[in-house]
């Protein structure tokens, strides 16, 4: 059962669009079984969603996104889940990670400008309880995501040099 979980999920994170009926062949499983496993995934929380994974430079539409180091200090009795739900409220906020290092939480958005993240930053996430610094570093290019390179060079036999 646990290897066959992890190899569902191997392949659907490669391609979330393959059929129950494309998995099983690959799997030497049963249909139904791997319907089975994929549903109770889904019902456990394991498979939170499916998504398509787009390149926004192909895309007319303009979306400005940053990520946004925060530090803050934990809530009494409550830590940084308590921080995390607040942050998670604003619709801006696609990503919200706890991390180790130099600040406590990565906090990925989206906006229509840079005035747009720049008064998210501003208006809502400084002026938070508990938050005592952030640095916004906005996307410029996205080269890889989620394992999927986007960026491709014009000339394929172009070498790279290291100096």
């Amino acid at each position: 059962m646990k290897k066959l979980r992890e190899d569902l999920i191997k392949l659907l994170k490669n391609d979330a669009r393959y059929t129950p009926a494309q998995l099983a062949a690959m799997l030497g499983e049963s249909e139904e079984r791997v319907e089975k496993e994929i549903r109770e995934m889904e019902d456990k929380g394991i498979i939170v969603k499916y998504t398509a994974i787009t390149n926004s430079e192909m895309i007319t539409e303009n979306i400005v996104e940053a990520l946004i180091e925060v530090r803050v200090t934990p809530k009494k009795l409550k830590g940084f889940d308590a921080v995390a739900e607040e942050i998670n409220r604003f619709e801006e906020v696609r990503s919200l990670y706890l991390m180790s290092g130099g600040y406590d939480i990565a906090v990925f958005v989206e906006g229509k400008t840079l005035t747009d993240v720049a008064r998210f930053v501003s208006d809502k996430l400084s002026g938070m309880e508990g938050v005592l610094s952030t640095a916004t570093h906005f996307i410029l290019k996205k080269y890889k995501i989620e394992g999927q390179i986007t960026y491709k060079t014009d000339d394929p036999d172009r070498q790279i040099i290291h100096a």
